[in-house]
This record gives structure tokens, C-alpha cells and sequence, in this order.
């Protein structure tokens, strides 16, 4: 049974990579469509989020079923619930980049407000954070896992920068701008909202390699 069990885990294992490769592309592709303007990329990334909504329910249910099954104890177990946990949060995620593709077809229509030069390197950011979380739960790798809850408050440095230039440069000292500045506002809280996520996974994967909570206790990093 052991056997039988051994592979199962295997093919969640490649599920949940699976779905970590289409919410990164879902990702790369909002931004994309915002940097270059291009309405039928964003229309792509939402059309495409309900092939994500399918391939989340039916790792739950691969994850809900194994337990049934072969009631496994420890750090199968421990494997299977966060592989659940990081199924929800990559749909979140996946979630989020359709926010950011319909900010952009409000924004592609109308000039250009600024240069988008922060907003890419908050992305470069956030792309990286899912990436290595994705790697460090297929590889059950703690110390990826901890460079990635290092890496957020690059975010959030990020992300005020960002906010604080739309404000006071633009929407204070002219206040037409504001329905573009909005928008690049809000895709900015979304870049970093994955990159709480991002964080999320990355407590996840520790706990289930070393049974250990880093949730709200950063001094164990």
C-alpha cells in the first residue's frame, strides 16, 4: 500500500507544479499586456483563470481523496494539507494577475501616465518570490523557503515607493491623473499582495518539512 501511496504523492507533486507554472504564467502575462499596452493579452489571462479554478478544485480533491484512502500519518500528511494550503494560495495568486489584466484594459485605452519603471521591478520581484516557493516545496527545501520570506520587505519597500510617487507627484499636484494613477495604484497593491502569498507558501513549506510554525514568529527565521 506504501507503494501505491508513494505514488500518488508523486502525481500531486506534479500537479501542484502544474498549477505553479500556469499562475506564474498568468503572472508574466498581465504584466506584459500593461508594458506593452495589449488588450487581447489581458483578455488571454482572464479567459484562462477558469482552467486554473478547475485544476485547483481537482488537486483538492486528489488531496481529500488520498487521505481517505490511505489515512496517512506525519509527514505525509503534513505534505498532502500543505499541499492543499499552496493549491489556494496559487489560485489566489492566479487570482490576482486577473486583477492586474483588467486594471489594464482600463488603462490601454488612455495616455500614458509615466514610465513604468517601478512597477517591472516590483514584478521581477514577485515573479521570483512564487518561483522559488514553487521550487521549495517540490524540493522540500527550508533554506529557499526562508530567502523568500527575506525577500518581502523588498516588496513593501517597493510598493510605498511606488505609492508615494502616484500620490505626490501626480495625484496631488494634478488631480485629472488620478483615474490612471488609481489604476497603477491598485496593480501595485496586487504585485504586492502576491508577494504576501508568495510568503504564505514559503511558512508552509517549512512547517511541513520540519513541523515547525514561522507564522507570526519572524525571530525563528
Amino acid at each position: 500500500m506504501h507503494r501505491h501511496l508513494d505514488e500518488e504523492l508523486k502525481e500531486l507533486n506534479a500537479s501542484i507544479l502544474k498549477m505553479g507554472n500556469f499562475t506564474q504564467e498568468a503572472i508574466f502575462k498581465s504584466i506584459e499586456a500593461l508594458k506593452d499596452r495589449n488588450k487581447d493579452l489581458a483578455k488571454d489571462v482572464i479567459e484562462k483563470d477558469t482552467s486554473i479554478d478547475a485544476l485547483e478544485l481537482e488537486i483538492d480533491e486528489k488531496c481529500i481523496d488520498i487521505i481517505a484512502r490511505y489515512q496517512p500519518m506525519a509527514g505525509d500528511l503534513r505534505f498532502i494539507t500543505t499541499g492543499m494550503k499552496i493549491n489556494a494560495e496559487l489560485e489566489r495568486i492566479a487570482d490576482i494577475a486577473v486583477d492586474i489584466a483588467q486594471r489594464t484594459l482600463e488603462l490601454v485605452d488612455k495616455p500614458l501616465l509615466k514610465p513604468l519603471i517601478d512597477i517591472p521591478k516590483l514584478t521581477v520581484v514577485a515573479q521570483e518570490m512564487v518561483k522559488m516557493t514553487i521550487d521549495s516545496f517540490i524540493k522540500a527545501d527550508i533554506e529557499l523557503a526562508r530567502k523568500v520570506l527575506l525577500m518581502d520587505p523588498e516588496a513593501d519597500q517597493l510598493r510605498n515607493l511606488i505609492q508615494k510617487e502616484l500620490i505626490e507627484d501626480y495625484m496631488v499636484k494634478d488631480g485629472k491623473t488620478a483615474p490612471r494613477a488609481v489604476q497603477l495604484l491598485l496593480i501595485a497593491r496586487f504585485l504586492e499582495r502576491i508577494c504576501d502569498h508568495a510568503t504564505n507558501i514559503a511558512e508552509d513549506v517549512i512547517y511541513m518539512v520540519k513541523a515547525e510554525v514561522v507564522k507570526h514568529h519572524p525571530e525563528k527565521l
